[in-house]
């Protein structure tokens, strides 16, 4: 078909996979985490908030996850609109958007199949550990932050 496009998403498997992985490292750092994990169009395709994470960081999490879909980690995110003070005063106005450490593409073959937003700990830096636990399941996928 000439007007179709053919694109690849994560799969509900490695999604799920993903969530028990930055789960298991959350335990190993004795903190408490929301996991979510997009498909490529911004849907929720796995999530756990673990027991004892905070309820706010439920939306959070799901918002750094949506925002790593432009293809670039949520830290990268920020350090890019921070420049420019037009980005910096609008982008945060919008919908569904976390500037912040944890958030990250999940690329393979340098395509963006699928995102992974981590919330909940003390520090940004538990959540991105998190975060790049899970992405350590993924090959080729984004490791940099």
């Amino acid at each position: 078909m000439a007007n179709v496009v053919k694109k690849h998403s994560i799969s509900s498997e490695l999604a799920q996979k993903m969530v028990e992985e930055a789960v298991a490292k959350a335990r190993e750092l004795c903190v408490t985490e929301n996991v979510a994990i997009l498909d490529d169009g911004g849907n929720l395709k796995a999530f756990s908030r673990m027991d004892g994470a905070p309820i706010l960081s439920i939306e959070i999490a799901q918002n750094k996850a949506y925002t790593a879909l432009f293809g670039v980690s949520t830290q990268d995110f920020f350090n890019f609109i921070q420049r420019d003070p037009s980005l910096l005063a609008g982008i945060p106005t919008l919908a569904r958007v976390a500037a912040y450490g944890g958030g990250f593409p999940i690329k393979v073959g340098g395509e963006v199949v699928g995102a992974i937003g981590v919330s909940g700990a003390p520090t940004v830096q538990h959540d991105v550990d998190c975060a790049k636990a899970a992405l350590a399941l993924v090959p080729d996928a984004m490791r940099a932050e």
